[in-house]
């Protein structure tokens, strides 16, 4: 057989391949339903996600690389934010469909902010990490880092817990007095489970 002969053949069969193997890599992209949100103002975008329970991030950065993608089905959704009530929806995930979720957070008017705080500084990489204190989620790292950022709490003793799927979750103690200001650095350290911090930690 000359070259000519082998290189149409080989030509021939990649072609077959190709055809055989696109439509299974098409199919494949379309398995996943995305989940898209339209947050009403800063609050909800610095607010955090949970599908079925399961932390997934905060609302703003679940896009581009980190859009939401989903198994069809029906989800529950929901977004918190410290000091609002919880905004639940359930949605349908069709595959390759997109659903659009606006978000708009309402006050809870049964939280009563200290009239004494403590300052916490937060150095804590990824800085994308869902905050707790004393079990209430309060939002994500990088709201608390940086020049004129600080998380205030009542004095007092206070769980931090600090929590990102795929990593193991940080959980310290502090004892804070009136004004007192105190920082917690730490570098998370990967290999945690891949789902998040349940709905109630």
């Amino acid at each position: 057989m000359n070259p000519a002969n082998k290189t149409r053949i080989a030509v021939c069969v990649m072609a077959a391949l190709m055809a055989f193997l696109a439509p299974v890599v098409h199919a494949d992209n379309q398995v996943m339903g995305e989940i898209d949100f339209e947050a009403a103002s800063k609050v909800e975008k610095t607010s955090g996600v949970w599908v079925d329970g399961q932390y997934v991030g905060y609302l703003g950065e679940l896009k581009g690389s980190k859009k939401l993608l989903l198994l069809p089905g029906t989800h529950q959704i929901t977004v918190r934010q410290g000091g609002y009530l919880d905004f639940t929806r359930t949605v349908s995930v069709r595959a390759g469909g997109k659903e659009l979720i606006p978000v708009k957070m309402e006050k809870d008017a049964s939280v009563r902010l200290p009239r004494v705080t403590a300052e916490i500084k937060l150095d804590v990489r990824p800085n994308r990490a869902a905050v707790f204190v004393d079990g209430v989620f309060i939002g994500h790292v990088g709201e608390f880092t940086g020049v004129g950022k600080a998380l205030l709490v009542e004095p007092g003793k206070r769980k931090i817990s600090i929590t990102l799927p795929g990593y193991q979750t940080f959980e310290t103690e502090i004892d804070l007095a009136p004004n007192q200001k105190s920082t917690i650095k730490t570098d998370l350290v990967s290999g945690g489970p891949a789902q998040g911090v349940p709905l109630s930690p």
